[in-house]
Parts: structure tokens; C-alpha cells; sequence
């Protein structure tokens, strides 16, 4: 972290980050002021304004990561100061609470189901996925893909979502859930409401998206590399199931890991061998009571009966036989 502030030592102003400051830190309630997830949180917001107000119009000041910026807000301010030294230890823990933060956003389908909407973020260069972003705090789930939405791409999904028709996976045990929004004109206008968060928005035929990253189908119909659509990747099977009329309601996908199918195969194994074990004990078992199965085990217990119970009570009458002889 030293060498992080040798490097971008002053060169954000005092003036720019008082006001950043004061904009994103200084409504932290008091109770939370020792919680520095949270104060991570507003420090990434005032990241991305300075980027966006700051850095795009003016020349002199340049841009900086997440890490760099979280160091000058912490020496800037007092009562952060005294955990400089746990800044790696605590943007590395409020990078894993990220994780864990479900993101929600929407699957803009065209009229006639044919084609999807993507965005391409303006960080990731050759990435593309759906409009989608983080919960805030006690945020409803729509309401959360509304917003995203309507930051991402300037539509307003309000009047088209059905908050029981979505799709979700967990990805990197995070869980991402995506609403279907159909029968959006292709001719519509989409304007990024953010600065300097997504790049472009683009339609995109649903049949030419990979399943698979060695699905090779986009590069050969668009000269697009499979990788480029690794955020999409989850859904795309169960998107085409939509758009080929399959159920569209509450649809759940989670891919199966390769660690669940070798657990699952670990599994079979086990019994297998069990099963195995259990053959050659009773095969034992035989060979040490003798070679020849006894047809009576237990000498005590009664002889069945063999024959129709209509035979049992059956007898010669010798006397008149006897009498028949000449």
C-alpha cells in the first residue's frame, strides 16, 4: 500500500476530494462510521463520480483504481487514518462481501423472440452481458432491475415487468436473477444514463449466442470470440428454451459444477465397492459352511411340504386291493 501512495501521492487535489467527501461520506450515519464495508461502498461511489464529473473534464487530473483512490480518501481523513496500515486487508474483505451481493437486471427480447439486447461495458473492452447491477439495502428485486436498467440503457422496464417471470444462476456463489421483458421494438433508442460504465448497448440474435465457451457459432456468423459473452453464458440455453416456447415461468438454472459430478460419481463408486464387498463376504461365508448348499440349514426345523394339500391325508386300502386279486 506504501508504494500504491508513492505512486498517486497528491495527485488528486484537496479540493476535489473535500467534495467528494463531503457528497458521498459525510451522510454515513455515526453508527456505521466503524463499519468499513460500508464506508467502502460510499468510497466506491465517490470513485466513480470522480472519474465521471472529474477526470472526463479535466485534463490535469488522471484516472485511478478503486485501491488508489480508497488510499487518499483514507489518509485525507482523520478518523481514517489510524487503519491505513489495514487498507489491503479491508478493501480485500469488502471485495468478497461484494461477491455475495445479488445482482438483478432484465433480458430485453425483441418482437418475435428472435433477438436480445446486450450491453458492453466500458471497462471490459470486448465484454458483453445483460443490463444488471447490485441490490442496494432493503431494495426490492424489480425495483432493483428497473434501476439498472434504467441506468444502463435509458429504457424504462416499469410497465413490463412480471415479478414471478425471471430467470437466475449463482455464479461465483453469487446469485444473478434476470427478468424477461419481451416484445421490445428493435427500432427502440437506448441511451446509458451512467458516464463511463457502459459503453455501448447492441441486439444480438439469439441463435448465434454460445453455450459453451468452445462454441465457435459467434465467431464464424459475427467475428465475435465466445469469450466475449462469458456474462451470457449461464443463460443461454435456457434463454433459447424461451424464445423456442418453452415455460416462461419462474425459471431457475444452476450449472452443474465439474466438482458436483465427480462428487456424484465418488458416490456411485462408493457403492459399488460396498455392493462388491458384500458379494465376496457371503461368497466366503459358502465356501467355510462346505461346498454344497444344504437344502435344510436348521436339522430342527420342519421338512416342508412338498406336495398339493390335497395329498396329505391320503391312504391304501390293502384289504380291498387284496380282495381284487384273482
Amino acid at each position: 500500500m506504501e508504494e500504491v501512495m508513492r505512486k498517486v501521492e497528491h495527485s488528486i487535489p484537496t479540493d476535489v476530494l473535500d467534495d467528494l467527501l463531503t457528497r458521498f461520506l459525510i451522510c454515513v450515519p455515526d453508527s456505521a462510521k466503524e463499519n468499513y464495508i460500508r464506508i467502502c461502498f460510499q468510497i466506491e461511489l465517490a470513485h466513480w463520480f470522480y472519474l465521471d464529473f472529474y477526470v472526463s473534464n479535466d485534463s490535469n487530473l488522471r484516472s485511478c483504481t478503486i485501491y488508489e483512490f480508497a488510499a487518499h480518501v483514507f489518509q485525507h481523513i482523520p478518523s481514517l487514518q489510524r487503519e491505513i496500515h489495514n487498507l489491503p486487508e479491508i478493501l480485500a474483505e469488502w471485495k468478497k462481501y461484494k461477491q455475495t451481493v445479488p445482482t438483478y437486471g432484465a433480458i430485453l427480447l425483441s418482437e418475435g423472440m428472435t433477438h436480445v439486447l446486450l450491453v458492453k461495458s466500458y471497462w471490459a473492452k470486448a465484454s458483453w452481458s445483460f443490463p444488471k447491477g447490485k441490490v442496494n439495502e432493503e431494495e426490492d428485486p424489480a425495483h432493483c432491475a428497473i434501476r439498472e436498467v434504467l441506468e444502463e440503457t435509458g429504457f424504462d422496464i416499469s410497465s413490463f415487468i412480471d415479478p414471478d417471470d425471471w430467470v437466475e444462476s449463482i455464479i461465483n456463489d453469487q446469485l444473478v436473477r434476470l427478468y424477461i421483458i419481451r416484445n421490445i421494438p428493435m427500432t427502440t433508442k437506448f441511451q446509458p444514463q451512467t458516464r463511463c460504465e457502459i459503453k455501448s448497448c447492441g441486439w444480438f440474435a439469439v441463435s448465434d449466442l454460445p453455450t459453451n465457451k468452445k462454441d465457435l457459432t459467434p465467431k464464424l456468423k459475427m467475428g465475435v470470440s465466445p469469450n466475449s459473452f462469458f456474462m451470457v453464458l449461464p443463460f443461454v440455453r435456457k434463454l433459447k428454451q424461451i424464445c423456442n416456447g418453452a415455460s416462461m415461468k419462474r425459471h431457475r438454472h444452476k450449472s452443474t459444477s465439474l466438482s458436483d459430478c465427480e462428487t456424484s460419481i465418488s458416490k456411485y463408486k462408493n457403492k459399488q465397492n460396498i455392493k462388491t464387498e458384500e458379494e465376496k463376504y457371503k461368497r466366503r461365508q459358502d465356501k467355510k459352511n462346505g461346498s454344497k448348499r444344504q437344502l435344510f440349514p436348521n436339522s430342527n426345523s420342519e421338512i416342508p411340504e412338498l406336495g398339493a394339500p390335497s395329498w396329505v391325508n391320503f391312504k391304501f386300502d390293502h384289504t380291498a386291493i387284496i380282495q381284487c386279486i384273482p
